[in-house]
């Protein structure tokens, strides 16, 4: 009772749209309505910089900080309480899942990248900060967030195999996965306008 209370308030704190608020109650934008319609960290920098360069900045890095937060929060939390690895694996799934298909949004949601990034971070530090270096190198010279997401997961996902399954447990991999298939599903839009060569920079 007390997994399916945590995966229940995981999945609902998850959920919690902070783009969506935060471009609402600060810029008075719809952030569903503009841009790509995501509610992530990107589009609300892009669209928001268009009005106020500083505010979008400034809400832009608040979105990608509160998106990764609720998810690593939740899993301390797991830790805290003594829940075991499946279980803070399942924790972790969740609060991507939550952020991608909020219930709180119809069932719609970010990208997952902030949210994945945070449970990741708390799960697996070391290929985390593997993934996020070759996120920034990426990102500053292609300047592209989607394709640099991109390579930043199938860094993340490499880097699990080089590292012996010890050091994180035994049961790690298929989470992984399914974190990662989930964040490459909902970056298939973005898959579809980079072969189209329709994809916006960040500048």
């Amino acid at each position: 009772m007390q997994n399916i209370t945590l995966y229940l308030i995981t999945y609902l704190i998850s959920g919690i749209p902070f783009g969506y608020l935060l471009a609402k109650q600060f810029a008075g934008v719809d952030i569903k309505n503009e841009g790509s319609g995501n509610i992530g960290a990107t589009n609300v920098l892009r669209v928001v910089k268009q009005k106020d360069p500083s505010l979008g900045k400034k809400l832009g890095a608040a979105t990608l900080i509160l998106d990764a937060l609720k998810g690593a929060i939740m899993i301390l939390i797991a830790k805290a309480i003594g829940a075991p690895e499946g279980v803070q694996w399942s924790v972790a799934v969740l609060a991507v899942l939550g952020h991608c298909f909020s219930p709180f949004l119809a069932f719609e949601g970010g990208k997952g990248v902030a949210t994945g990034l945070g449970v990741m971070l708390v799960m697996l530090p070391v290929p985390t900060v593997i993934a996020f270096v070759v996120w920034l190198i990426l990102s500053k010279g292609l300047k592209i967030v989607s394709l640099s997401s991109l390579g930043a997961l199938l860094a993340i996902v490499v880097s699990i195999y080089i590292f012996p399954p010890n050091t994180y447990g035994t049961s790690f991999h298929a989470p992984v996965w399914i974190i990662a298939i989930i964040i490459f599903y909902k970056h298939i839009p973005n898959i579809v306008r980079l072969y189209k060569k329709e994809e916006h920079k960040i500048v």
